[in-house]
């Protein structure tokens, strides 16, 4: 296993402690966006602990971030499970970040100034480099400000967005986000709808930003859909979501 964390610091020291509850915590957050730790799948804090090399005290404070997101639920004298959304509420989120984010879009094109417009373009820049878009496996987005969702929608100013979007279904969503990504052609196609909302940000045209955005939502619950619409045997995120 890749996310393997290993000691450094002496647990013996609280603030060395939190340090390494944080490193377990982002492992096993990438462990499950990745799917590395399947929606659904249960498992004990033994052997959650053996896994990645923690104690029990950093491995609790990780597992209760990871409940806070809506990521782990915990099941009384088994274990933890890694949260599943059913097709239905998977497709419920997606329609509502559709009437959210192009809302996000739309004011994020008269808020954000230039600074913030050009911290995009790098943003997509660093993106683009990444090997697994350029070789079209994947369009993976590590959390808060080098995704480009949560971006626009801090850009839009707006606490109520904020506080919907990125204070609850972004965390829900992400493990979704990436394996839907891994769909062939559907990387690169992600990369450019998002250099097109940022142009459309920079030329502060907010209804073509909220088109932009809502049809790129869209593009995504399309392609989430037609993953569903495969035979169970042949779709492996059909089969435990």
């Amino acid at each position: 296993m890749s996310g393997l964390v290993q000691l450094s610091t002496s647990e013996a020291d609280p603030a060395a402690a939190q340090t390494l509850a944080d490193r377990v915590f982002a492992a096993i957050q990438d462990a499950i966006i990745k799917g590395e730790l399947q929606a659904g799948s249960k498992m004990s804090e033994a052997e959650l602990a053996a896994r990645y090399g923690v104690s029990r005290g950093p491995l609790r404070e990780a597992l209760r971030r990871l409940e806070g997101r809506q990521l782990l639920s915990r099941i009384p004298h088994v274990g933890v499970r890694v949260m599943a959304l059913s097709y239905a509420q998977l497709i419920e989120i997606y329609q509502v970040r559709e009437v959210l984010e192009s809302m996000a879009a739309r004011l994020a094109a008269t808020a954000m100034d230039d600074t913030q417009v050009q911290r995009l373009r790098q943003l997509l820049q660093l993106h683009e480099q990444q090997a697994e878009l350029q070789e079209g496996r994947a369009y993976f987005q590590s959390e808060g400000d080098l995704d480009f969702h949560y971006r626009i929608v801090q850009g839009s100013g707006n606490k109520v967005l904020i506080q919907m979007l990125c204070g609850e279904l972004y965390h829900r969503v992400r493990l979704y986000r990436y394996q839907f990504s891994v769909t062939e052609g559907r990387p690169h196609k992600a990369w450019q709808e998002h250099h097109r909302i940022v142009e459309a940000i920079a030329e502060r045209d907010g209804e073509m930003a909220a088109l932009l955005m809502q049809r790129h939502i869209a593009a995504a619950r399309r392609n989430v859909e037609e993953h569903f619409a495969e035979p169970a045997e042949h779709d492996p995120m059909r089969s435990r979501v």
